[in-house]
């Protein structure tokens, strides 16, 4: 006899539910969340349903922890949170556990702050490129010398771009390498809502002993801090102990840390006492990478023009290329049907028509280049090569390259019927200017501001 689903009606989990829906876009919420019922309920534990074993695995990969941590809030203790993977009225197919915290240590509170991790954040499945290979070397050597390599290490760019994923990954390895290690991952909101409890609660002395006794600090969304002096001040304290007992302080913002507005010199000139390094959007070849990668892990069977459309159509965003994925996985599960390019121009036309609004042309880089030098838009199109005109011709290219979807063929072929190997040796020429001359570097970064606020 069949085994019949029996769903538990559960005030909490509507309550959740109901939170999901208004954090999650309508489309991820309807695919992952509402059609996941309660199968069973007590006090530690609950047993959620869900529909299949696609829907099993990336809800445990990418949702449960968030899911437990509702609960856990809700209820006022942790709650032990399983997935059923249920069919044809609800025969049980497996059962999939929450994933252990990987740390043994102790404290308990220790054990919390380390479970938030996600733990598909690792450098394993980070994918390196141009954009972000020194971010993420910086990383790796900070885990090999925590408090030593790169103290502070201050990581800046655009949202979506893998910031918290190497900020986790640090904390992953690091566990990994040295169990007993204290690592709290945390975000300046966090951060900023305990203070503020503690204050209300005249818990002051426990709040600076959790953050003051631990061994690495990773913040991530560091430019919140902005115009919040008595958030300020306490983080400076704390910041000036971590760093004066050689523990790592790992911080992530969306900007330089001189660029956040209505933060404190001090803190600013502190951000700036070890390593500062930038994430770049994703080139076309990383772009790739990623999505074969992330494709994989989802057991996703993708055609090679599939991909190569992807990669050209969502350039800005690595964020935004997974949930291009999550979409297409999504269809390809529900509907078993091939996925090709008919199909992803129809579940992604949003996306796609959002990104074409926000994309850099190859012309508008050409002309602030242009103006910027001084030149005329046709010499970034000529055979010419006197210096004035090559170098600020090869900086045109390498914005392109690193601000554009376009191809290295295709870059080659807007400035004057250039080949590949010409756009690729444009780019190194900037790469090593960049690493070898500090103006040159400014001066760059300067121009893909202004590209980026302008088009």
């Amino acid at each position: 006899m069949n085994n019949v689903k029996i769903e538990v009606k559960s005030p909490v989990w509507e309550s959740v539910k109901t939170d999901f829906s208004n954090i999650f876009p309508p489309d991820v919420y309807k695919i992952w969340f509402e059609p996941i019922a309660v199968l069973e309920e007590t006090e530690n534990a609950v047993v959620l349903g869900v529909q299949n074993d696609f829907a099993a695995i990336w809800i445990q990969e990418n949702y449960l922890d968030v899911i437990a941590k509702r609960f856990g809030l809700a209820l006022g203790h942790q709650v032990d949170v399983t997935l059923r993977v249920t069919k044809d009225g609800g025969v049980q197919l497996q059962q999939v556990d929450k994933p252990k915290c990987q740390s043994k240590c102790k404290p308990e509170q220790k054990v919390r702050e380390t479970c938030l991790l996600s733990s598909k954040n690792t450098f394993e499945n980070f994918v390196v490129g141009s954009g972000n290979q020194m971010a993420h070397a910086a990383c790796v050597a900070v885990t090999n010398s925590p408090g030593r390599a790169y103290n502070p290490l201050f990581l800046y760019g655009d949202t979506g771009l893998g910031k918290t994923h190497l900020i986790q990954a640090v904390a992953h390895q690091i566990l990994k390498q040295m169990p007993r290690t204290h690592v709290v991952y945390t975000s300046t909101e966090k951060f900023t809502n305990e203070f503020i409890n503690a204050l209300q609660q005249n818990s002051l002395p426990s709040f600076r002993q959790k953050y003051r006794s631990i061994d690495v600090l990773l913040i991530d969304d560091i430019h919140f801090l902005s115009g919040k002096e008595r958030i300020q001040e306490e983080f400076f304290h704390t910041f000036n102990e971590l760093f004066e007992a050689q523990k790592q302080i790992l911080l992530c913002s969306d900007r330089p840390a001189s660029e956040i507005s209505k933060l404190e010199s001090r803190l600013v000139s502190r951000f700036q006492w070890g390593l500062v390094t930038d994430i770049q959007a994703p080139d076309f070849e990383t772009r790739m990478a990623i999505l074969a990668k992330k494709a994989a892990a989802m057991n996703l069977r993708l055609p090679q023009d599939v991909i190569e459309c992807l990669a050209n159509r969502v350039s800005t965003n690595v964020r935004k290329l997974e949930g291009a994925l999550t979409r297409l996985a999504s269809y390809s599960s529900l509907t078993q049907a091939p996925i090709n390019i008919e199909a992803v121009e129809h579940l992604l036309h949003d996306l796609f028509h959002e990104e074409a609004s926000t994309q850099v042309s190859i012309e508008h880089v050409q002309r602030k280049v242009a103006e910027y030098y001084r030149l005329k838009l046709a010499d970034m199109v000529s055979k010419r090569r006197p210096a004035n005109i090559a170098f600020p011709r090869q900086v045109a290219m390498y914005l392109c390259r690193v601000m554009t979807p376009q191809s290295l063929s295709d870059i080659g072929s807007e400035f004057g019927g250039r080949d590949h190997g010409t756009v690729i040796y444009a780019c190194k020429t900037v790469e090593n200017m960049i690493d070898q001359d500090t103006s040159i570097k400014r001066t760059v970064e300067y121009l893909q501001k202004l590209v980026a606020n302008s088009k």
